[in-house]
């Protein structure tokens, strides 16, 4: 048995690797399934520049998204602007000024985006 260094244990010889979180098999793992939604259900688009070197980026918050959900769609935003980005704490981050194209996006995708800030 190998335990993790918080204490949990990763690897049995009965069922293989396993979850520090619920010590179940890492194929009946129940901590994956009990995803939180993060944001509020008011999407908002808005454009920064602060700490990032002048370089400018879209911020997409408040989508009312599990961490999965979040992700492909951050893929299908990226993919439809043709730039790079991230998801970061329920915030989608894309890079470059697209808001006006995430926006039109969004209200494809069945949300209702609203600007924020500039």
């Amino acid at each position: 048995m190998q335990r993790h260094s918080s204490g949990g244990l990763v690897y049995s010889t009965e069922v293989g690797r396993t979850c520090p979180t619920c010590r179940q098999a890492i194929a009946a793992c129940t901590c994956k399934t009990q995803t939180a939604i993060i944001g509020d259900g008011q999407v908002r688009v808005s454009r920064q520049t602060k700490g990032r070197g002048g370089k400018t980026v879209t911020l997409v918050k408040g989508l009312a998204l599990d961490p999965l959900a979040l992700a492909q769609l951050g893929k299908q935003l990226r993919g439809a602007c043709g730039s790079g980005g991230t998801v970061k704490d329920g915030v989608i981050e894309i890079q470059g000024d697209h808001c006006d194209l995430v926006m039109a996006t969004l209200s494809k995708l069945g949300h209702s985006p609203q600007r924020s800030g500039n």
